[in-house]
């Protein structure tokens, strides 16, 4: 049993440091014609009921975007799962009849246009059960959905443990995995879950954009 796409919240995780950026906002940075991170709100956006953007940086660079801005309530740098924290606490606040968080990286404009359908199917009804992404056999905790439910569970474990790793509070609550294949428009495949970590990784993003979108269609 699906979970209805009205009642999960999407989040774009752009809150990270981009040490590799050279400290530049990566989510910013143009990917082809546009920002990385509108890529990835393109993606995101018709497979949930409401979007969010979690960064830590000055709001008013993603106005353009129009949507709303969380910030970590988790101070220091916490890593993805403080990013989930605020985004599930934006969604409870806000939207009353929400029951997931659906997250996405800023840095990975390719992911699949069904990950949050597919995920939502595999939770099979369960209102505990938190799903993650994977592709070539790689897990990708950063794409997941996270039930509401589990707020209080996850603010108090950031609250009191001296590991921000997401496995390793995921492993704490019943968790399940979907694999998504590579997107078929190039000859070796191309990984869905490609991300722009570093400038070298951009230049190859921009081979691949213009591969998806402009080459052989975007078959993600």
């Amino acid at each position: 049993m699906s979970i209805a796409r009205e009642t999960i919240v999407g989040c774009i995780l752009a809150g990270g440091l981009s040490r590799r950026m050279g400290g530049a906002d990566k989510a910013l940075i143009r990917l082809g014609p546009l920002p990385m991170i509108a890529h990835v709100a393109e993606r995101l956006r018709p497979q949930v009921g409401d979007l969010v953007i979690n960064t830590n940086g000055d709001p008013d660079l993603y106005s353009d975007f129009s949507l709303p801005i969380v910030k970590d309530s988790i101070s220091g740098f916490a890593g993805p799962l403080a990013g989930i924290v605020a985004g599930m606490e934006w969604a409870l606040e806000h939207r009353s009849d929400a029951t997931h968080l659906a997250t996405a990286a800023a840095d990975t404009p390719f992911f699949p246009a069904d990950l949050v359908a597919r995920l939502s199917d595999r939770t099979k009804g369960a209102t505990d059960c938190i799903v993650l992404a994977s592709s070539r056999s790689h897990r990708h905790p950063v794409f997941g959905l996270w039930p509401l439910a589990l707020h209080k569970d996850l603010a108090a474990w950031m609250c009191s443990t001296d590991s921000y790793k997401v496995m390793a509070w995921v492993q704490r609550h019943p968790w399940e995995v979907v694999e998504f294949h590579d997107i078929d428009a190039h000859p070796n495949g191309i990984d869905p879950f490609f991300n722009a970590n570093t400038p070298q990784e951009l230049a190859e993003a921009e081979t691949l954009l213009a591969t998806i979108k402009y080459g052989s269609g975007d078959s993600a």
